[in-house]
């Protein structure tokens, strides 16, 4: 029986102060994360941007949008991931409408 899955959306946004090449290694490796438990749809990079308001004393962060395939369980255990990395200032994972 195949498994359930669902289409999803995540922004992550990244802290400047990991630097060009910092960014670009976290980028891969949430990238590789998402490659080995789903099925990766596309990568975006937004670049550099004025965040809203102040997080950890940073004015501007390094936006990325990527969108999936997966199980349900997946989303969860990218959260936790996001969470305990650091130069992650802000993610949020949505599951987009079919």
């Amino acid at each position: 029986m195949a498994e359930i899955t669902a289409k999803y959306e995540t922004v992550m946004v990244l802290s400047m102060k990991l630097g060009e090449e910092g960014i670009q290694s976290t980028i891969a490796k949430f990238k590789d994360l998402v490659e080995k438990h789903a099925t990766l749809q596309e990568v975006d990079e937004w670049g550099k941007r004025k965040l809203a308001y102040i997080i950890n004393k940073e004015a501007e962060g390094y936006y990325v949008l990527i969108n999936f395939e997966s199980t349900a369980e997946f989303p969860a255990e990218l959260d936790r991931i996001y969470k305990i990395t650091d130069g992650v200032l802000r993610s949020m994972i949505i599951k987009k409408e079919d």
